[in-house]
């Protein structure tokens, strides 16, 4: 993962008989633990399997800004089940950005993640292409108007227009 602030990560993941089990978590460690709040809710609720991967990719989303967060129940055997959370992260400079991942265990890979981030920017897509992901390659329209930027193998941003501005989604696989 590459770290590329304000471009935050996140994740799609569709909680139907999901309940919100920890609200206003953080992803900022807890005191000498190294461990922030969102995985010990996590491994509290059973999630133990994928803890260390919900840290480092949870950390990494937040990048050491103020974070809020809602981890997602896993009813029944939730070591070995999905496991989500939602995230919203707030920079120093710049705009907020929603961020979803979500975590597979039992995977080639030991826990098996992906994330998104969505943050809205009130520049054209050709404008937040060009500065705020410099770094990438443009890549194809996915149909009609969603840009494709692609970063490396397992990542790729997506521009949007959405009125005069542009909403970015960020989409890795976490290998």
């Amino acid at each position: 993962m590459a770290s590329i602030w304000p471009h935050v990560l996140g994740i799609a993941y569709l909680a139907t008989s999901a309940s919100v089990l920890a609200a206003d978590a953080s992803a900022q460690p807890v005191a000498g633990s190294g461990v922030n709040s969102i995985t010990q809710a996590a491994v509290s609720s059973g999630v133990l399997a994928c803890a260390s991967r919900i840290n480092q990719v949870t950390q990494f989303i937040s990048s050491g800004n103020l974070s809020g967060a809602v981890l997602f129940d896993v009813p029944g055997q939730p070591d070995q089940r999905l496991a989500s959370v939602s995230m919203e992260v707030s920079p120093k400079e710049g705009p907020a950005a929603y961020a979803s991942a979500s975590f597979a265990p039992n995977q080639a890979n030991g826990c098996g993640a992906v994330y998104e981030a969505v943050v809205y920017w009130p520049q054209s897509c050709e404008t937040v292409a060009s500065k705020q992901f410099s770094g990438a390659k443009k890549g194809r329209v996915l149909h009609k108007s969603i840009l494709t930027l692609e970063t490396n193998a397992s990542a790729r941003i997506f521009l949007m227009p959405a009125g005069s501005g542009c909403v970015s989604i960020k989409k890795e696989l976490v290998q």
